[in-house]
Parts: structure tokens; C-alpha cells; sequence
């Protein structure tokens, strides 16, 4: 296959949400096919809600700096797949794409007429299975995966990451991972597996801290790992001022600070296994790039914020840093608390403009219409059918906002950077 024909089978395979099935078996009988890609080389896990990418680009930044062969595998991509697969900061190449994608499309094929696989490989699970034999062949030294969804039962999961760390957990994908912020932390926390030997846990509520101690208190009673090696976050876990560290960040926002505190925690313990100083942990914060959070391209300012938490995060960018008027194209995938978020949100907008990204779950501008707030002005509304309209519909607006989904910001951003 080409990188064309490659792209084709795997989108064929689905909506990587929608046409997703949760859970390890199917994945691990195709990586142990596969030779074990993922057992040759240290890895780190990030799961979480939110922060769970920015504490990925951190880390990967801070390694670059300490010159550590390592590879980065995020989702989902904006522009093309590729992106979701980086070598020493660099993305995988179409050619080296295309080639593995057939590797695991053929393995997947044969398993699959043994009757060795319940189905054939989901798009996440075969492209995480491109990632980690990508890293394998590279030579990497350590990996930085980011989870999919949830965390028990995340294809991610499969690679038996050495070291794990969560993110802020908030209410996000209920409908696969719970009802309730307490059953979603357990679906994140049980990452937390027998090869676990290390675990960071940023800044969380109470109820979800209380169950992600819980979790950390049953693994060490089994001797998965040393209770020392589980650290919550504490500023005297560390014998340098996480202050002076998060000063200066990259990445916009003040929620970064938390996912930085993740990041320089995850470094400090990859110390014992590689030369990380503090000059690097310094510079590897202060030049990591995530694209499309809080991302400026000329007058649009892209961020993905697809859930609560993340539309207080913007808000707040908004209220105390951007105070420019600013039209709003907006867009969401069904599942997600557009009520809630319209609430935060849209307020800010002198102009809003609905419409939908070209995916299967997205919601379309008439239905995302039902969730606009009271005493909101209807005279300020746009609809439109696709994301070249809503620019279109946008003008010259001095500040144009694009949030809702990274879908979304996925295709404006394709747009904006070939303008």
C-alpha cells in the first residue's frame, strides 16, 4: 500500500470513536504476532480528561533536550495521521506510515482467517500498533504514549507501560467510561497495571483523588510497586522549585501549570534511567509545541475544547489574557455537554457561528441551535454547512475563535496554513 491506499483502509475501518471496541485482547494477540514491538523500550503512559497531550508535548520537549531517543504517539491528529506518531520530535514519514500499515493490515488479515482475532483491529488499534513497532525499529529508548480513551481498557494499555501518570479527570465520555466522575477515574486509574513501577498524579478533586489513592493503596498491598513510587503531586517530591520551572511556559494558559507539575514529576523519576538536568526539564518547558490548544495561526486563535473542563480552561484564557472581541465558529461531536459548554462559552462571542466538521459524530448547526443559552442574542447566530462557510461567515473579524472539537480545529487549521 501507498500512503493514500494506507489512509483509505484504515479510515474504511470506521470512526475511530465510533467503531471503537474497548478492550486488550484483540490487540495484544496482534502485538505478540507483531514480535512484541513495545517490550524494547521504557515507556510512560498519560491518561486523564484533560492535559493528558499538553503533559505528553512537555515531556517529549524535556527528553529532546536531554538528547533521549524516544518516540511520541498522541491522537487524534489534526491535519494528517501522521502527526499522531513523532521520532525524536519528528513526524513519521508517509513512506515509513504506509509501509507498517500494511505489515499490521496483513498480520491483522491472516489472524483474523486463523480465528486468532475476535475482529479485525479497530483504527486505533492498528494504528497504535504502527506506533509502537515505528519505535521499535527506530531503536528508541522511551516511549511516550498517550492514551486514546479511558485507560483499563485503551489499546495504549496493551504496551504495559513501566510508568504511568494522570491528568485532571473530569466528566468526559460518559457513555463508554461512566456516569459518574468517580466511575471514570477508576477507568483512568487502571493503568495502573502489575508492570507498573512508577505513578505521578497531578492535581485532582477530592472525590477523585479519593479514588485514585485507593487504587494506588490495593496495588501496593499486591507489591505492584513501591508506595514511595507513587507520587501525588507535592512540590517536595522534588528537590528543585516547580516555580521557578513553570515561569515561563510554551504552552498558553494557566491550566498548563498543572500539566507542566505532571511533566517535571514524570522527568524526575525518568532520571534514574537517563541524564535529565534541570536546565533541560527548563528548556524542554519553556519550547514544547501542542497544536491547536490555544494555538494562534495570523487572527484565529484554535483551541479543542470539547468538554467542561476545557471550556473553563478557555474561558478563563479569554477573561483574563485575550479580551478582544471575537467572533466564535463553533462545532461538536455528539456524546459531548454542548448544553453546559454553550453555557460558558458563547456568552463571549460577538458573533457565533455554528457548524460542522466534516466527521460522522459531529452535530450539524440546526441541532447544536437547541443548546443556546436564555438571553442569548439570536441576532448574533450563524449557521453554516460546513467550515469553509463558517470562515466565510467569520470575514476579517479581528479575532477569530475555532473551538468545540479538534475535529474542528483540525480542518480550519489545514485551511489557515495553506492561505
Amino acid at each position: 500500500m501507498n500512503f493514500q491506499e494506507s489512509e483509505k483502509y484504515l479510515y474504511s475501518l470506521g470512526n475511530e470513536v465510533e467503531a471503537m471496541k474497548l478492550g486488550l485482547d484483540n490487540i495484544r494477540t496482534l502485538l505478540a504476532e507483531l514480535g512484541n514491538p513495545q517490550e524494547k523500550y521504557l515507556k510512560v503512559q498519560v491518561a486523564g480528561t484533560n492535559g493528558k497531550g499538553s503533559v505528553c508535548a512537555f515531556l517529549d520537549s524535556i527528553c529532546g533536550q536531554a538528547d533521549i531517543r524516544r518516540g511520541l504517539y498522541t491522537s487524534p491528529h489534526l491535519v494528517s495521521i501522521t502527526e499522531r506518531i513523532k521520532i525524536d520530535g519528528d513526524d513519521i514519514s508517509e513512506d515509513e506510515f504506509a509501509r507498517l500499515a500494511a505489515t499490521v493490515r496483513t498480520t491483522s488479515e491472516r489472524l483474523l482467517a486463523e480465528g486468532k482475532l475476535q475482529y479485525t483491529p479497530t483504527f486505533f488499534e492498528q494504528v497504535t500498533a504502527i506506533a509502537l513497532i515505528a519505535f521499535a525499529e527506530a531503536k528508541v529508548e522511551l516511549a511516550i504514549l498517550e492514551t486514546g480513551l479511558g485507560g483499563r481498557l485503551d489499546a495504549t494499555t496493551a504496551a504495559n507501560a513501566e510508568i504511568a501518570a494522570i491528568t485532571q479527570i473530569d466528566l468526559d465520555h460518559q457513555e463508554y467510561l461512566g456516569d459518574t466522575i468517580e466511575e471514570i477515574a477508576a477507568e483512568k486509574a487502571a493503568i495502573i497495571r502489575e508492570q507498573t513501577k512508577a505513578v505521578v498524579i497531578g492535581r485532582q478533586s477530592p472525590a477523585v483523588m479519593n479514588v485514585l489513592e485507593g487504587v494506588i493503596g490495593e496495588a501496593h498491598s499486591r507489591g505492584v510497586f513501591v508506595r514511595e513510587t507513587a507520587v501525588v503531586f507535592d512540590e517536595s517530591a522534588l528537590g528543585m522549585p516547580l516555580r521557578s520551572l513553570t515561569s515561563n511556559l510554551s504552552l498558553r494558559g494557566a491550566h498548563q501549570v498543572a500539566n507542566a507539575e505532571v511533566a517535571i514529576l514524570l522527568a524526575d523519576i525518568l532520571r534514574k534511567h537517563f541524564p535529565i538536568t534541570d536546565e533541560n526539564i527548563r528548556k524542554g518547558l519553556n519550547t514544547a509545541i501542542n497544536p491547536g490548544r490555544l494555538e494562534y495561526i495570523d487572527n484565529v486563535l484554535l483551541d479543542g475544547a470539547h468538554n467542561i473542563a476545557g471550556a473553563r480552561a478557555l474561558l478563563n484564557y479569554l477573561t483574563y489574557v485575550e479580551k478582544r472581541p471575537l467572533a466564535m465558529i463553533f462545532g461538536a461531536m455528539r456524546g459531548k455537554d454542548v448544553a453546559e459548554i454553550a453555557e460558558i462559552l458563547w456568552p463571549r462571542a460577538e458573533r457565533l457561528i455554528l457548524t460542522q466538521p466534516a466527521n460522522s459524530r459531529a452535530m450539524n448547526a440546526e441541532e447544536l441551535l437547541e443548546f443556546v443559552p436564555e438571553n442569548f442574542d439570536p441576532e448574533k447566530i450563524v449557521t453554516t454547512n460546513s467550515v469553509e462557510d463558517a470562515l466565510a461567515a467569520a470575514g476579517s473579524t479581528e479575532l477569530i475563535l475555532v473551538t468545540g472539537s479538534l475535529y474542528l480545529v483540525g480542518e480550519v487549521r489545514k485551511i489557515a496554513l495553506s492561505r
